[in-house]
């Protein structure tokens, strides 16, 4: 009887011990609880601490209050011009109201699911209103600022307890088909630039060519010019100069003149016949009555 007893009370103790165990439950500083009965909701815990629960009856289901981030995967969304953007997006969010939360959705994972959804959708809807050109060359800032709006917009009315803070880009490319022809175009635009600036860089040249072929052959021209004047000039000077030493001493200059022809005209092994009547021996005829 006694080891009865023992062991019942034995089994009580254990029972208090785990139903005690499952009578107090701890919310930490960056949760927020739901409590439940039966599955159904009772109550909202937003005071950080130890609480009381009745075990067996209710649940406790947290979530974090914290910001939250969701890394979107890269979707393919199609411009106003009909051009293919791979986007890669990301979206900051929380949890506002746990009894909506629980009640739509549930789980963190189903949020992330339905969130990107919803992004998706306006992402589609505001980048099909603009061009590529708008897209990339306008400030991004803008358009996300009109997704994030919408989005939460759309979050509100679909009441799951949630508030999308903000969604950003991190990057928007073209597929890697795109790419590759818009690469294979931006090569033939380049080819075709520089075509042009050596077509005008060869024109240029033979304009600068032209005008200094022109201008050294007037500067020949003109070097010619007073190379001839300095040339009359100088033969002027010459003749005065010879006519004023012939006005000085007029038999003189002629026998200095003879002289030179004769050193022209008569050199070694040279014959030459004359009579004595020539005007060139006129010089040695009088040398010789001289004698």
């Amino acid at each position: 009887m006694k080891q009865a007893t023992k062991a019942v009370l034995a089994i009580v103790a254990l029972a208090v011990i785990v139903l005690a165990g499952d009578v107090f439950y701890t919310v930490k500083e960056y949760e927020q609880a739901v409590v439940l009965r039966f599955g159904k909701f009772v109550t909202t815990v937003r005071n950080p601490g130890l609480h009381l629960k009745m075990p067996l009856v209710l649940q406790v289901t947290t979530y974090d209050k914290r910001l939250l981030g969701y890394d979107i995967a890269p979707t393919e969304i199609v411009t106003k011009d009909k051009r293919t953007l791979l986007v890669d997006s990301f979206s900051k969010w929380r949890i506002t109201d746990p009894e909506l939360f629980y009640k739509r959705v549930k789980t963190e994972a189903n949020a992330r699911g339905r969130i990107k959804d919803i992004i998706y959708s306006e992402l589609w809807q505001e980048f099909g209103q603009h061009s590529l050109e708008e897209i990339v060359s306008v400030n991004r800032r803008v358009f996300m600022k009109k997704v994030t709006d919408r989005s939460n917009d759309k979050a509100s009315e679909l009441k799951m307890g949630i508030e999308i803070l903000d969604v950003r880009l991190k990057r928007a490319d073209l597929p890697p088909e795109n790419q590759n022809a818009v690469f294979r175009r931006m090569r033939e635009e380049r080819k075709r630039i520089a075509s042009q600036f050596r077509a005008e860089g060869r024109e240029e040249a033979n304009k600068i060519r032209a005008k200094a072929d022109k201008e050294k052959t007037i500067m020949l021209a003109e070097a010619y010019r007073k190379e001839q004047e300095t040339r009359g000039e100088g033969d002027a000077k010459s003749i005065k100069i010879y006519a004023d030493a012939y006005n000085q001493d007029a038999e003189f200059f002629e026998f200095i003149r003879a002289l030179e022809s004769y050193g022209k005209a008569l050199k070694t092994n040279s014959s030459v016949i004359l009579t004595n009547e020539s005007e060139f021996l006129k010089y040695f005829e009088k040398t010789k009555h001289a004698k």
